[in-house]
């Protein structure tokens, strides 16, 4: 089976994003990249029970290459992700997650980017901005994203929920999760008064910082 190691980590995953809250039945999705291939969650499909070869594998321009069932909706999204983005840093992007996640879609409709309440923010970059609306599963859409992730590795999509990327399905679903920490964060300190915010040249330290995190 073409690419069975990613489409068994793409139902790993996104059974976890359900047990961890970051999505309801059967919204948000993942993709694994290898090369010109990308292993995606099907549309529709109840995580509980999504099996490898129900994950259908595309090409970077939007082709059917294995699998039997359509892919998510939001696939226009996540291949403009491999086509066109950029890491800061420039890392490979091999990975993307999109959650529903509670506290994130509470915030992109409060703000237009999440301001600096916690150091982890710098693990998507000095701020987390929010993308204009747009319907899902649209090029709209899909634009709008890139636009607010333009030296980020994740964005709020305003009215719907979250989209970060990384070098592996692990560091990408790790930002969802702290994205959707900090938003919890900010709302809770927001609800009590006006919190105090990090500036812009700490943001920076730690994000120097975060490059060496971690075991060699």
């Amino acid at each position: 089976m073409l690419l069975a190691g990613e489409r068994a980590q793409v139902c790993e995953y996104a059974r976890r994003m359900t047990a961890d809250g970051l999505v309801v039945g059967t919204s948000g999705n993942i993709s694994v990249r290898v090369g010109e291939h990308v292993a995606v969650t099907p549309t529709g499909v109840d995580y509980a029970n999504l099996r490898p070869e129900d994950v259908p594998v595309i090409a970077l321009d939007g082709s059917p290459v294995d699998g039997e069932l359509k892919p998510t909706s939001e696939l226009p999204m996540h291949l403009s992700v491999y086509r066109r983005a950029e890491d800061p840093d420039d890392a490979p992007i091999t990975a993307v997650v999109h959650t529903h996640s509670i506290h994130a879609t509470a915030v992109s409709t409060l703000v237009d980017e999440v301001p600096p309440i916690h150091y982890m923010l710098a693990a998507i970059g000095p701020t987390a901005r929010v993308a204009e609306y747009a319907t899902y599963g649209t090029d709209a859409l899909a634009r709008t994203m890139l636009a607010a992730l333009d030296g980020r590795r994740g964005c709020l999509l305003a009215n719907h929920g979250t989209i970060t990327y990384g070098s592996s399905l692990s560091a990408a679903y790790h930002r969802a999760q702290q994205l959707e920490w900090c938003c919890q964060v900010w709302l809770l300190a927001r609800s009590a008064g006006a919190p105090a915010v990090l500036p812009k040249i700490e943001l920076e330290r730690v994000h120097d910082k975060l490059r060496t995190y971690g075991q060699p």
